[in-house]
Parts: C-alpha cells; sequence; structure tokens
C-alpha cells in the first residue's frame, strides 16, 4: 500500500482571549494509505474537526507536519496549498454548503472550471460524477428541490469530481435522517475503493465507523487505535 497523507507530530495550541493556551492536538501522528478509510472517533470537543482543519490544510499546525504525497505544507507558498486545496483535496462537511442558486451540475462543475479545466471536460467529468452517487436523473435541480440526502449527496460528488488524493469528512451524515445516513454510509465506503482516494472521516455516527478500514479514537489530544468499546460508542 502507498501512503499519501503523513501528519507527525501534530499539535495545536490556541491563545483565549485572557492569554492562557488551550491545547486541543498534542503529538499526532498518522499515516493514510491510498484506497484506504479511516474513521476518527471521539467525544465533541475533543478535536476532530482540528485535526482536519490541519489535514486539508485549512490551518497551521503549533508544531509537526503534514504531508500530502511527499510535499510538506509548510514549505508550500500560499498560492500552491491553495492549488493544492482545490485540486488534491476534497472536503464533504456536515451541512452541504452548495450554492443554492445553482443547480446540482454547476455546483460540481465549479471546482473543476476554477481549477481552468475547459468547460465540456469539466461538464463531462460532473455529469459521470453525479451518476456516480445517483444523481444522473437531478443535474438540473437546484438544492432547494432535492431531498436532504441528495444535497448531500451532490456535496460528495463535488467533493469529488476534481479526483483528489485526499477526502475529509466532517459529521458527513449528522445532519441526515437514518435512511440518508446509512445510503451516505455505503456511498461513502466505496468512494475511497472506486476512485483510489484516501478518505478520513471524523464522526460520532458507529454505523459510518463500522464500514472503516481503521477507527481511531482522538482524547486529550492524542490519536491511538479505538478499542472495540470506543469503535462503538
Amino acid at each position: 500500500m502507498t501512503a499519501i497523507l503523513e501528519a507527525t507530530g501534530l499539535r495545536k495550541v490556541y491563545v483565549g482571549g485572557d492569554r492562557s493556551q488551550i491545547e486541543v492536538l498534542n503529538a499526532v501522528d498518522l499515516t493514510v494509505y491510498r484506497g484506504e478509510m479511516v474513521a476518527v472517533v471521539g467525544a465533541s470537543g475533543a478535536g476532530k474537526s482540528t485535526l482536519l482543519h490541519l489535514l486539508g490544510a485549512l490551518d497551521a499546525p503549533t508544531a509537526g507536519s503534514v504531508q500530502l504525497d511527499g510535499r510538506d505544507y509548510a514549505t508550500l507558498r500560499e498560492p500552491d496549498r491553495d492549488r493544492l486545496r482545490n485540486r488534491e483535496i476534497g472536503f464533504v462537511f456536515q451541512f452541504h454548503h452548495l450554492l443554492r442558486e445553482f443547480t446540482a451540475l454547476e455546483n460540481v462543475v465549479m471546482p473543476l472550471r476554477i481549477a481552468g479545466v475547459p468547460r465540456a471536460e469539466a461538464g463531462a467529468r460532473a455529469r459521470e460524477v453525479l451518476g456516480a452517487v445517483g444523481l444522473a436523473a437531478r443535474l438540473q435541480h437546484r438544492p432547494g428541490q432535492l431531498s436532504g440526502g441528495e444535497q448531500q449527496r451532490c456535496a460528495v460528488a463535488r467533493a469529488i469530481v476534481h479526483r483528489p488524493r485526499l477526502v475529509l469528512a466532517d459529521e458527513p451524515s449528522g445532519n441526515l435522517d437514518h435512511r440518508h445516513s446509512r445510503e451516505l454510509h455505503e456511498l461513502l465506503a466505496g468512494l475511497a475503493r472506486t476512485f483510489d482516494t484516501a478518505l478520513v472521516v471524523a464522526t460520532h455516527n458507529r454505523e459510518l465507523a463500522e464500514r472503516a478500514d481503521r477507527v481511531l479514537w482522538l482524547e486529550h489530544g492524542r490519536l491511538r487505535p479505538a478499542t472495540a468499546a470506543e469503535a462503538m460508542a
């Protein structure tokens, strides 16, 4: 297996209004392989979202390093980090964040157009991915015309349309009912294997964690393999 993401010694400290320091992550190490799905579980406030932000180059660690396919984020200029996020990392959040004035197709095309992909190619790739997530018949529907599950599937299509090396999902089914959550879990579990993409998902959902290749527990700023009880929490 080929390691695509490597985080070493990650530490993140925030400074409060009274100048006190709040340590969220401490000496976190994580390696994720191509085609692997890793679930990060833990109590609310444990730092799961903070970890994803560091892995996705949305924030910088206080100490430690993150490398995607051998490239250290700290060595990249800001325009290069922007390009990396746009072309090689996909993000899926609890809320879909689709642009309501655009159709499903237009929402999924947008990252490709921002990356400079020609219009015809961008449209073809967006249609292909929307078909893969079961939305081939909903291309011209706007978010308000889609169900909650369809909106989130559209967000997943947008996250993978540029064929990223890494997809980061933060509580992706937290805003869905049980049936739509199950459908989304099946979709996410298949994506890593189908597209040979590394997937890291932060979740409280036991069913989603059970589909992962590995389940890791984040507590007191440290990351380790989850016990059977923690994985089922």
